[in-house]
């Protein structure tokens, strides 16, 4: 088990990482699913063998609300339905902490439940703001589980110019599940959780 990192410097470095993402060209990515709540592109990881997804939409609500419904917190855990359970293990500061968090099985169990220890960060970002998050090595594996390591991944969330109380939604997620899985069922699935996010996220933005 690795010790905590030191916050201020991997939260720069995790930020660095996701603004490098925002700026890939369209070119290098590819359609993987499209709903009328998001679209879901992909392509090759740099960190694994495996993929890293971009996932877009509108969303009709103002940046602040939709990011405090994503961040580490109470909000989370009671509208996402991937998310079983969510603990806070240490707070750095307010936008900075170590969460661990369970996932529900996917695609009829054929993806059993996941348990994952990740920093997670919040800024400000252009007009709007960036909830990022990275897996540590840290804390003790729970039985009944196996643990999952998210790769840098976050959410920009940013008002639309032309109508301030609604926010395009933009996420960058690359999750090596870990456990002997077919990347397949690993690649269909999150398509779909991603796009799935999109439509919890509203309706619970609506209640």
């Amino acid at each position: 088990m690795d010790p905590l990192p030191d916050s201020a410097s991997l939260a720069t470095k995790l930020r660095n990482t996701l603004v490098q993402y925002h700026s890939i060209g369209d070119s290098q990515w590819r359609v993987a699913k499209k709903t009328k709540d998001a679209t879901v592109w992909r392509k090759p990881s740099e960190e694994f063998n495996g993929y890293l997804y971009k996932a877009q939409g509108v969303v009709e609500d103002v940046t602040n609300r939709i990011v405090d419904h994503i961040r580490p917190g109470s909000y989370r855990i009671d509208w996402d339905s991937l998310m079983t359970s969510m603990d806070i293990m240490e707070t750095f500061e307010e936008n900075c902490c170590v969460m661990r968090y369970t996932t529900a099985g996917q695609l009829w169990n054929i993806i059993a439940p996941r348990e994952f220890v990740d920093f997670s960060y919040t800024t400000s970002y252009e007009d709007g703001l960036l909830t990022c998050g990275i897996s540590l090595d840290y804390g003790e594996v729970r039985p009944n589980f196996v643990r999952g390591f998210n790769h840098p991944c976050g959410w920009f969330c940013v008002p639309l110019k032309d109508c301030p109380s609604h926010s395009l939604l933009t996420g960058y997620i690359q999750t090596e599940l870990r456990g002997l899985l077919p990347q397949s069922a690993v690649d269909t699935a999150m398509s779909s959780t991603l796009t799935n996010f999109y439509s919890d996220l509203k309706k619970a933005l609506k209640t």
